[in-house]
């Protein structure tokens, strides 16, 4: 089993910044995919941003130069550098991992229990 610890949300004001974390601790061979995702209110959840395990990065179009993702394979971490935040930015972001336990297993996925951001004057 994999457990996902997030941590960084909270209350901030337009334009100010937050970085978000989560943990995966485990049964982990290898995270080929790490990515962070959000829900906001009566919205779908959408894609925020994803990195894989060599670093490549890909991010939704609506947060594109102000996001960052990056990710430390020794620590089994994922973070989220969140600058120029807008009130529509806020939403709850989860934490999306897929995970080998073997060399020879196929991936699973896991989820974070979401972490809430609220982006308010």
């Amino acid at each position: 089993q994999v457990q996902l610890v997030e941590s960084g949300g909270g209350l901030v004001q337009p334009g100010g910044s937050l970085r978000l974390s989560c943990a995966a601790s485990g049964n982990i061979f290898s995270i080929d995919v790490m990515a962070w995702y959000r829900q906001a209110p009566e919205k779908q959840r959408e894609l925020v941003a994803t990195i894989i395990s060599r670093g490549a990065t890909n991010y939704a179009d609506s947060v594109k130069g102000r996001f960052t993702i990056s990710r430390d394979n020794a620590k089994n971490t994922v973070y989220l550098r969140m600058n120029n935040l807008k009130p529509e930015d806020t939403a709850v972001y989860y934490c999306y991992v897929q995970v080998r336990r073997s060399v020879i297993s196929s991936s699973s996925e896991y989820w974070g229990q979401g972490t809430q951001v609220t982006v308010s004057s």
